[in-house]
């Protein structure tokens, strides 16, 4: 079975300032800003959505295939993805734009100032799913081109591809009628506790409405594990134990990464969504979101460690 990661490939270009921004902005003064923060140097790390989670699906033995576009600066991504092992038959070139890339700058207070560059996001991926049956594949939705945010649940519904509904930090860029559109007939709607509200407020459905149009829904909840409602039960799942927390980014990616393998196997809702808590935990260790590591052996290890027999 395939698993198709539709979403983003971005580069995220990560600075510190040795200071406080609070130090340098005048309160009497926004309307008029104009600030240079002198940081440290630069690091590029590999990023989005697609990227991060077809990592950790890749680390976990699965073949996953990426749905996204890239821009001209690519090459340094494509070697990465190829150490890993990675498919390219669903990555979109766009040679005219950059890859979309996030520019984080942090000071000593953990504040952080972020511009980010859509680039080659701004274009559909346009892969083409028509030949795909409910037999041949699984996907997930992430935050990603607009357009194919919409357009890939029409097409898994029409296919009966089962799928995860994942708008993420993209709610707000859809009205109320578009995210009822897209949520409505999704095999699994999963969202952070806050995004769940935006997309309350934004469709004017209630809780128990979205639970009626979507098959299970999934709430993130941090270091409090996952929530996972289906009918009118509900499943609470437990976080996996850190031997230390270094940076939650990419987090939430990882924890889809281990769910889809769950789901791809077949496995109950409940351990599919603690093989969700076993890969989040790798990546909430390291800094950046791809830079954990394990083997399968290992992984299967640790969940046995923090859950018991698989």
């Amino acid at each position: 079975m395939r698993i198709l990661v539709s979403g983003s490939l971005a580069y995220d270009r990560i600075m510190t300032f040795p200071g406080k921004f609070s130090d340098h902005i005048l309160p009497d003064k926004i309307h008029i800003i104009n600030v240079c923060f002198l940081v440290n140097g630069l690091t590029e790390k590999f990023g989005g959505t697609a990227g991060n989670i077809a990592y950790s699906l890749k680390l976990l033995g699965q073949e996953p295939v990426i749905l996204a576009t890239a821009g001209k600066d690519f090459a340094g991504y494509r070697q990465w993805l190829e150490k890993c092992g990675m498919t390219f038959e669903g990555v979109r070139q766009v040679d005219e734009e950059f890859t979309a890339g996030a520019y984080i700058t942090t000071d000593q207070s953990d504040n952080q100032i972020t511009g980010f560059n859509p680039g080659a996001m701004k274009f559909p991926c346009g892969y083409d799913v028509d030949g795909l049956g409910a037999a041949d594949a699984l996907a997930i939705v992430a935050p990603g081109n607009l357009d194919d945010m919409q357009d890939y649940p029409r097409r898994y519904k029409a296919r009966g591809i089962r799928f995860v509904l994942d708008p993420g930090q993209n709610i707000t860029a859809f009205s109320g009628e578009a995210l009822t559109e897209m949520l409505t007939g999704a095999t699994f709607l999963i969202s952070n506790d806050y995004e769940l509200e935006l997309i309350v407020n934004a469709t004017g459905l209630t809780l128990a409405d979205i639970l009626s149009r979507v098959g299970t829904l999934i709430t993130t909840l941090g270091e409090k594990g996952s929530a996972i409602r289906q009918g009118g039960t509900e499943l609470a799942i437990p976080p996996a134990r850190a031997t230390a927390v270094k940076d939650p980014t990419g987090a939430g990616d990882a924890f889809r990464a281990g769910l889809l393998m769950g789901l791809a196997a077949g496995l109950p809702l409940e351990k599919a969504g603690r093989l969700g808590s076993v890969s989040a935990v790798y990546a909430v260790e390291h800094h950046g979101t791809q830079e954990h590591a394990y083997t399968r052996q290992e992984f299967l290890a640790r969940y046995e460690e923090n859950f018991g027999p698989l």
